[in-house]
């Protein structure tokens, strides 16, 4: 049979067709699950068997062991995970990907699915149309499932046969022992890699099995190398990242690059185990069989046995494991400033990165809170040595303000190209909105501060009753960033608007009294003018920082709907 470039980019459009059913059904799937399985990472404790049980369970449902690598980060860089907790949910995602081989094994071969797969869209269609967000997503669910499917038929019809000649020069690799087993580890690593999807990779493997192309000991070979592969590409994407980041990447390389190593010292004879198995509950051998349509239900079999296997075998080995992957990426100097949850290389799981981007607005605003404290320091400081230190450390705040700014803006616009709910669009527009107000909010305090510096360099001086008034001012604005703070910490549908609308009042209040007071004091003599005009605009600065913190408040409340 001829098998030439045409019959190649078929191979090739089908297994594209496979990853885009794959991407849609993992999109919708976070679109439908994504603020339950925030919430279940977020109540985490610190059992590593919770752990293991919770990153089955989220990549089982969501499709995507990368999307559970992504939270992963996020939570170790908030500190709710040590990276030793971190390293038992990566076990657990482990596991949870095999769902997928599971699926493809029972309704990929022993089911005609294709059959199913248009019927399947044309039921989706009203969903996909519909106006609701929870429904479109179930739309959009149902026809990456059908989309999946099309593409494995595909996948096994544009497969080129054994006698084709094309993949002939697998067969020659097959007798060489355990350089056969290295050999076809690294092929499964390389797929993995260049496909940039293990569970696509899986597929391909269980078509070739299913085909007859690759026996079953090589394609257990390949499995391990899909294990190593899927790694990689999650350390590639962690190199422009911080520590954390790059500790976690390299935990899950280092987990399953062991569990490889120990599987392939004894790697026949657990493959026998896992044919003997088979073979006693009513199966067919794997070895043995003229019929290679049964190796897929073995190799999935497999799969499993080695993830749950391994984790069962390490789990307690954690702390080790975060030891060697400390020693190994060391933090020799303190890194410079940079995003703490906001990762490059991450924006394909939008609804899910969205989490990323609300806790490091927290970080923005708890940075506000610093810069408060700053002007707090420099009303009261006398010493013009401290002075000037305190001057500086607002200079130095005001452009890591504006860089988070920047960085948190162009973050949020690419998560908006991506696949997301109604509820997800809402609040990345929120958050723009929240982001703007609070670097408002460092504008308005680096301004007090030039004031306060022109005030020291022409040594005008604040009367006791200016500094107190001032003092109580800052003490209504502190109340109101830990009010605005607390906010954004919590759910955005739990907010406390109360609170932030009567800390609002009461700072417009005190700015309108303070103005009438400062007009008549300086009717009065009590102080020069130029006093009279700093202490004016202070007070001024002090009510828009107000204005802009109250704004956060009612931004988040647009996300309650």
């Amino acid at each position: 049979m001829d098998y030439g470039f045409f019959e190649i980019l078929t191979l090739i459009g089908s297994l594209g067709l496979f990853l885009f059913g794959m991407k849609l059904m993992s999109d919708s799937l976070q679109k439908v699950a994504g603020d339950k399985m925030r919430n279940i990472l977020a109540k985490m404790t610190s059992n590593r068997v919770k752990g293991v049980l919770t990153g089955v369970l989220i990549t089982a449902v969501i499709q995507s062991s990368s999307a559970t690598t992504v939270m992963i980060v996020s939570f170790v860089n908030a500190g709710l995970l040590t990276l030793t907790e971190s390293i038992g949910v990566i076990m657990g995602a482990n596991i949870g990907t095999t769902v997928t081989a599971w699926i493809i094994s029972i309704l990929g071969f022993k089911i005609s699915m294709c059959a199913f797969s248009l019927p399947l869209i044309a039921c989706s269609l009203p969903l996909l149309f519909s106006r609701k967000s929870s429904r479109h997503s179930w739309g959009e669910l149902m026809i990456g499932f059908a989309i999946l499917f099309l593409g494995l038929e595909f996948l096994k019809t544009s497969m080129p046969p054994v006698d084709s000649g094309v993949l002939e020069f697998l067969s020659n690799y097959v007798d060489m022992g355990y350089g056969s087993i290295l050999i076809f580890v690294l092929i499964g690593a390389l797929v993995t890699l260049i496909i940039q999807s293990s569970s696509a990779a899986m597929a391909l493997t269980l078509v070739m099995c299913n085909e007859g192309i690759i026996p079953f000991d090589m394609a257990a070979a390949m499995v391990l190398g899909q294990n190593i592969g899927t790694t990689i590409t999650a350390n590639l994407a962690a190199l422009v990242a911080n520590i954390s980041a790059k500790r976690t990447a390299m935990a899950h390389l280092l987990f399953n690059v062991i569990g490889v190593v120990l599987t392939m010292i004894f790697f026949y004879p657990i493959l026998h185990g896992v044919d003997y198995v088979v073979v006693k509950y009513g199966g067919l051998s794997a070895f043995n069989s003229t019929n290679p349509e049964v190796v897929p239900v073995t190799l999935s079999i497999f799969h499993t046995s080695f993830n749950v296997i391994n984790t069962l075998l390490l789990i307690g080995f954690a702390p080790v494991i975060e030891k060697i992957v400390v020693k190994i990426i060391s933090s020799k100097k303190k890194e410079k400033f940079r995003l703490k949850h906001i990762e490059a290389g991450y924006y394909s799981t939008s609804e899910l990165s969205i989490l990323q981007a609300k806790k490091e607005i927290v970080i923005y605003a708890e940075r506000s809170k610093v810069m408060l404290e700053f002007i707090h320091q420099l009303i009261n400081e006398t010493e013009d040595n401290k002075f000037e230190n305190v001057h500086k450390d607002i200079e130095k705040y005001e452009k890591i303000a504006d860089n988070m700014e920047i960085e948190i803006s162009e973050y949020l616009a690419k998560l908006s190209e991506g696949e997301l709910s109604l509820h997800g669009s809402t609040r990345i527009r929120a958050m723009n909105k929240i982001i703007d107000n609070i670097e408002s909010v460092f504008d308005a305090a680096h301004n007090i501060g030039r004031s306060l510096k022109r005030k020291k360099e022409e040594k005008i001086w604040f009367t006791q009753d200016i500094r107190d008034n001032l003092n109580e001012m800052f003490n209504y604005l502190d109340i109101a960033l830990d009010v605005m703070i607390n906010n954004l910490s919590n759910e955005y549908h739990n907010i406390v608007i109360d609170k932030a609308e009567e800390a609002e009042r009461k700072i417009n209040e005190l700015r309108d009294s303070l103005k009438i007071s400062n007009r008549e004091d300086f009717k009065q003599g009590e102080y020069k003018y130029k006093a009279s005009v700093i202490y004016n605009d202070i007070s001024s600065y002090f009510e828009t920082m107000g204005d802009h913190i109250i704004n956060v408040s009612e931004a988040i409340a647009i996300c309650k709907e």
